[in-house]
């Protein structure tokens, strides 16, 4: 007879669905040129026509923190990241769930979060560098996993 003290409890709630970003062909375009000059310039380039596009602040942050520039970093990381929650949420997403990163549409989004992270750590923001690599993870252990 089970006195209940060692079962586990069950969420018996679903999971929500997973948010698939829409892609976004041009800005995919520009981006992918960008990649290939390789400069900030090419990235900014895209960052300012395509403002919404967490993909295109994406390098830029990651460039940033190579640079040993992590408040720059972080201003572009924040920027991506915000800019991905506003697309997020227009696309039902609730604050919570699955965004996975098998869907290349997501991965500007997830590589803006992991360098908030990073940039955040770097300056001293522990709490909310922590807070980040945890939403990362929620989000998808394989995007931390591939990020990290």
């Amino acid at each position: 007879m089970s006195n209940g003290l060692n079962e586990v409890m069950q969420n018996l709630l679903p999971e929500p669905p997973a948010t698939r970003l829409p892609a976004d062909a041009e800005a995919d375009q520009a981006l992918a040129a960008a990649a290939i000059a390789g400069t900030d310039e090419a990235y900014k380039a895209v960052a300012a026509k395509y403002p919404a596009y967490s993909a295109a602040w994406a390098p830029l942050a990651a460039n940033a923190l190579a640079e040993g520039e992590p408040v720059t970093a972080y201003a572009y990381a924040r920027t991506g990241y915000h800019r991905g929650l506003d697309a997020l949420r227009r696309n039902g997403w609730k604050g919570h769930g699955p965004v996975p990163w098998s869907h290349e549409a997501n991965q500007g989004f997830l590589r803006c979060l992991h360098a908030l992270s990073q940039a955040a750590a770097t300056i001293g923001e522990a709490d909310e560098a922590a807070r980040c690599a945890q939403f990362l993870r929620d989000s998808d252990p394989a995007a931390a996993d591939a990020l990290t």
